[in-house]
């Protein structure tokens, strides 16, 4: 196994200026302006969604420097202000604020440039939604084709002078997948440039070690638009500060944004002071990203050296790989890849970390009936780990074929979830993103048989309290967490977790200007929102 070394001095770490994004009115809120205070370096108003504050009252609870920002439909803003309303209100910003964003190229115009000088200017550009359907750029060709237009479109903005740069295309596109080269090319420290939408939030995270000064986080709740909160820049991701970085890492999910492994790996990594960043990669098509990340990892010398994969990807995770291990053969699934001596190989560690935690616990499945609800990728490998134990396992689903697929490739029974009971199974493993109901009746359990969920929520889910309530053994998706991220880390990384760390204390860790982001189970879709998932918002 290939160990990452050691990032070397940490007294050479550089640090990224924070700007908060104040998007919604309860972030003009005192507390949320004076929590800002010694968090972000900057605030951002965007007053085509909260209007335009009184600057004096900004100025009482935060000193730092503040930017005007009205931003038109056209740059994905809200703006409906016309020609003469947005100058107006444009050049009296000026008169207050430190910095005033100007759209190229539509405010580009000698009015505005003459009114505001150049050491307020920023100048930024937001690719418009696409009209049609459009991809990524998937080749390193493309990348690099993509690359070279965006410094094009730089280079006719930058002939306008200002204080800053900011470019930001929309993450479906050529210009997203490759917004991140674009700062690698430059060796500008005037210029910021990241992808827009969900799927563009990693290049937001990374975009300040690849030379941007600024890292952009809500002052509240994580954007719509792929934006973090202030808060997940710094207890996700550990900015300010930027240590020496040569490697990538990542979960590759459906909504990964939601999950707390970044967290949980970029607090390893930086306790270890290995030179590399975990980052959240959204994807729709695993066969795709995977030729995309190979090659971006080549071209911005930042090699990607392992995933983490959540459903529904986990099929493809087993077919890129080189060497497969065995329980992900059995299971034709797998939640690790990572690189070995130049090959790629895949596991899961969803066998070994249900039979620990329910060891922890004294439970022993041998010999025992047990259920396992959900026959998903997940739920197939609790199984298996249940059966490789001794266990006498049954199989529940709600889909027919599903089930019956799981059934015949595990060689296990298979109950429909519309007929099953749990009395007498003494283990009952859920293995299902349902989160708000039970998945069977608890009233119904045996008084001594123990519960295991793989979903993490907080407050705990419907099926977590009823069972606790009962004084039933009750095994939440927290502790799972907790043992895949170990397993996972070791793998990803060839250093054991660090056993230092807090784990639980970092899970929730809280930020006091920062509305704390979404959890998700480790292993299948994100279940419905709950008070510590994101909420919907308007886009910055």
């Amino acid at each position: 196994m290939e160990r990452l070394t050691s990032g070397g001095d940490a007294a050479a770490t550089r640090r990224a200026h924070i700007v908060a994004v104040i998007a919604q009115p309860e972030d003009l809120t005192t507390p949320r302006l004076r929590g800002l205070a010694g968090v972000a370096d900057a605030l951002e108003v965007r007053a085509d969604l909260v209007g335009d504050p009184d600057p004096h009252r900004l100025r009482r609870h935060f000193t730092g420097p503040v930017t005007y920002s009205l931003r038109t439909p056209r740059h994905g803003g809200r703006s409906a202000a016309g020609p003469v309303e947005r100058r107006t209100r444009l050049l009296r910003a000026a008169d207050h604020y430190d910095v005033v964003d100007l759209e190229a190229v539509d405010d580009l115009v000698p009015e505005l440039l003459a009114g505001i000088p150049a050491r307020q200017r920023r100048v930024s550009w937001h690719q418009p939604e696409p009209a049609g359907p459009e991809r990524s750029a998937v080749r390193v060709a493309d990348a690099l084709e993509a690359s070279a237009e965006l410094r094009e479109r730089f280079a006719a903005m930058a002939t306008t002078p200002a204080l800053l740069y900011l470019l930001v295309p929309q993450s479906g596109t050529q210009y997203g997948s490759a917004s991140p080269l674009l700062l690698t090319g430059l060796g500008r420290s005037d210029v910021t440039a990241f992808a827009s939408g969900p799927a563009g939030t990693w290049t937001r995270v990374l975009a300040p070690w690849l030379g941007a000064p600024l890292a952009f986080g809500r002052a509240g709740a994580p954007g719509a638009d792929g934006m973090p909160s202030v808060g997940q820049l710094l207890t996700d991701y550990g900015l300010p500060a930027l240590p020496p970085l040569s490697a990538l890492f990542g979960i590759a999910g459906r909504a990964p944004g939601r999950s707390l492994s970044p967290r949980l790996h970029n607090a390893a990594l930086r306790e270890l002071q290995l030179p590399a960043l975990y980052l959240p990669f959204q994807v729709d098509t695993f066969p795709r990203f995977w030729h995309w990340a190979n090659g971006f990892g080549a071209l911005a010398r930042l090699p990607l050296r392992g995933l983490t994969v959540t459903a529904p990807h986990k099929q493809s995770a087993v077919e890129v790989a080189d060497v497969v291990g065995p329980q992900a053969l059995r299971c034709g699934a797998a939640n690790v890849l990572w690189l070995d001596a130049g090959r790629w190989r895949a596991a899961t560690t969803d066998t070994a970390a249900a039979l620990h935690i329910l060891a922890r616990a004294g439970v022993d499945p041998s010999g025992r009936r047990a259920a396992v609800i959900g026959c998903g990728s997940t739920g197939q490998a609790v199984a298996l780990a249940l059966l490789q134990a001794g266990a006498r396992v049954t199989l529940v689903n709600r889909g027919h074929a599903r089930g019956r697929e799981a059934s015949s490739r595990l060689g296990a029974p298979y109950v429909p979830l519309s007929r099953f009971s749990p009395a007498g199974h003494a283990v009952l493993v859920h293995a299902t993103p349902l989160a708000e109901r039970q998945p069977f009746p608890v009233a119904a359990v045996d008084p001594d048989a123990a519960v295991l969920e793989m979903v993490y929520r907080d407050p705990p889910t419907a099926l977590m309290s009823a069972t606790r309530a009962r004084g039933l053994i009750g095994i939440d998706g927290w502790e799972v967490l907790l043992v895949e991220v170990s397993e996972q880390f070791q793998l990803l990384t060839g250093h054991p977790f660090p056993g230092a760390l807090p784990l639980r204390s970092l899970c929730f860790s809280r930020v006091e200007c920062a509305d704390v982001h979404g959890l998700t189970e480790p292993g299948e879709s994100p279940p419905p929102q709950s008070p510590m998932q994101p909420t919907s918002g308007e886009a910055p």
